[in-house]
């Protein structure tokens, strides 16, 4: 990626969150940051990663809320919640994702808002190092993105209520960057499988 991007924007920000067994240092103008860690600096917490880890790496990057941790992993709201007040106090630049499923989609606007809107209980949207990502889930490694009417319309209303910066997410790849990064209250993308081919991913950041 060094080398792929060496003539990249100088206003282009790049994040990469590998893997926790892939977290090093390294030497490079990209931010790295951790797909998860544990709400502690240190302790018996077997299998989990605390900021003493972290900072072993400079990683004070973190993503909160994804979609797969909320489902798989049973992470309520409450539980992202207490995450995310952990993480602002130690400082770190949080990427929140909120997203909703097929079945809140088909209800329309209203339905969609209102679901997105309660994944921000207890979370301090002014927390000053902070930028939203919003991933329909049913877009999310099916291939299928939301359209652009439908990401503009989401994008608009949530900058409504939140002032921060907002990512979009889902099905994002080299065949419609352009086309999704052109649309109003756009800030950037949260790439996920395209991310996974070096080409592909530095395609996607030089369009």
């Amino acid at each position: 990626m060094n080398k792929l991007l060496k003539d990249k924007k100088s206003e282009d920000k790049i994040y990469i969150f590998p893997p926790a067994t892939a977290l090093d240092k390294y030497n490079t103008t990209f931010t790295i940051g951790t797909q998860n860690a544990y709400p502690t600096i240190n302790g018996a917490f077997t299998g989990e990663i605390g900021v003493e880890q972290l900072n072993e790496f400079g990683i004070n990057t973190i993503l909160i809320g994804h979609s797969e941790r909320r489902e798989h992993l049973a992470e309520n709201q409450e539980k992202v919640a207490q995450k995310f007040q952990f993480f602002k106090e130690q400082n770190f630049e949080i990427i929140y994702c909120i997203g909703e499923p097929l079945e809140i989609r088909e209800q329309g606007d209203q339905a969609v808002m209102e679901y997105l809107l309660a994944q921000f209980d207890g979370i301090d949207t002014d927390y000053s190092n902070l930028i939203i990502a919003y991933e329909p889930i049913w877009a999310i490694g099916t291939g299928r993105s939301a359209t652009t009417k439908e990401i503009a319309s989401t994008h608009q209303s949530l900058k409504k209520t939140i002032s921060k910066p907002i990512l979009y997410g889902g099905s994002a790849k080299p065949a419609n960057i352009k086309d999704i990064v052109s649309i109003d209250g756009v800030d950037g993308v949260l790439v996920g499988s395209a991310s996974l081919i070096a080409d592909s991913f530095s395609q996607m950041v030089l369009a």
